[in-house]
């Protein structure tokens, strides 16, 4: 595993999932390799009531019933639609939920304005048509007809980026469950095997982009996943991220809790400025979720660790969180600036700690790109 970037959730948490597989005798819907309890188990970790042997570590940090609902779902014959902003972590649950089930996460798709009708059914080996025909042998499957053929969990990201085409042909593979090869003379359908199901997410931000249809919606369970608000939850989620940050990196380097206590409450603030504004040119155009907090502190540690004292400063923090919030010039600047002067800079002056220092960061970051 270590030759490899990012490691898909099987592989990374390989040795959890056969603990969990060879204690589990819950029963099992389909070809699941772990029961529905397991796979809840696995994705939200063990507590002391459950009374296992090993602790099994929390990976997704969100409302349970959100995960219960979600393997449900996938125990029957329904497609499962995680929808919500960017940067909820759907596509995390999303591939947690397929590494549990089927120990592979990697049956996916990524919806886009040129995604085809090919891309979730199956395309030819232009090659091997021309020297032998066309055949099974020379049909080359989409990853969504792979998980059909072997009871597996096929993804769909971002299904409404997908034109309206893609989408329908979405509708038969979920109420059918099957697809049709029309330019094989025999073996020309496609079945899908017990266990097959479609996890698709969606952006609520892409509403009206290409809007899904009513018979669509009906083959699908929605499971909306909310911003985090909850201030423990969100520094948990934060806190893990970094974790696998400093890991991965190897770097040996502390975040002290104050420094956290900035970034968690910065994008609050942010976040409170944003919902009472009038208009959107009076909102950053992040949408200041969970992702992007992580991403502004994983900036600043490695830009800490290789061109600084080896050390997080509130500083660099500051800087962070400015280059990496200000998408518009200068309409962001300008969000940010008043944010700085009028909630930093008091806050600074009354609470002290580490503020001052990250509005002085935060202004010579903007001065910088202004």
């Amino acid at each position: 595993m270590s030759d490899i970037l990012r490691a898909p959730a099987e592989i990374k948490y390989a040795e959890e999932l056969d603990w969990l597989e060879s204690i589990d005798d819950n029963p099992k819907p389909f070809s699941w390799r772990l029961s529905p309890k397991m796979v809840r188990l696995f994705i939200l970790g063990s507590e002391r009531s459950d009374g296992l042997d090993r602790e099994i570590s929390q990976k997704w940090f969100g409302d349970r019933s959100f995960v219960e609902r979600s393997i449900v779902t996938l125990a029957s014959d329904r497609g499962l639609l995680l929808i919500g902003d960017p940067g909820t972590g759907k596509s995390w649950l999303a591939e947690l939920l397929s590494a549990a089930i089927c120990r592979n996460s990697t049956l996916v798709v990524q919806g886009t304005a040129g995604t085809t009708e090919d891309h979730i059914k199956y395309s030819w080996n232009v090659s091997m048509v021309i020297a032998k025909g066309q055949s099974r042998e020379s049909m080359i499957p989409s990853p969504i007809m792979t998980a059909m053929e072997t009871g597996a969990i096929g993804r769909f990201e971002e299904l409404t980026r997908s034109t309206s085409d893609v989408q329908d042909a979405l509708i038969s593979i979920l109420s059918e469950k099957y697809v049709s090869v029309p330019e094989l003379d025999s073996d020309s359908i496609v079945f899908a095997q017990p266990g097959f199901s479609i996890i698709a997410t969606a952006n609520s931000r892409d509403r009206g982009v290409n809007d899904l249809s009513s018979a669509l919606k009906r083959r699908f369970n929605f499971v909306r996943i909310p911003v985090m608000t909850n201030r423990k939850s969100e520094a948990e989620i934060v806190r893990f991220r970094t974790e696998e940050l400093l890991r991965r990196h190897q770097i040996e380097l502390d975040v002290p809790p104050t420094l956290l206590d900035v970034l968690l409450q910065s994008f609050a603030d942010l976040r409170a400025s944003a919902a009472a504004a009038g208009s959107d040119d009076e909102k950053l155009e992040s949408a200041l979720s969970t992702a992007e907090q992580i991403g502004v502190l994983e900036d600043a540690i490695l830009h800490s660790n290789f061109f600084g004292e080896r050390a997080l400063t509130a500083r660099t923090l500051a800087s962070s969180l400015v280059g990496s919030l200000a998408r518009r010039e200068p309409e962001d600047l300008a969000i940010l600036n008043k944010y700085l002067h009028g909630v930093v800079e008091p806050r600074g002056k009354e609470e002290g700690g580490s503020w001052p220092e990250f509005l002085e960061g935060g202004r010579d970051a903007i001065a910088t790109l202004s």
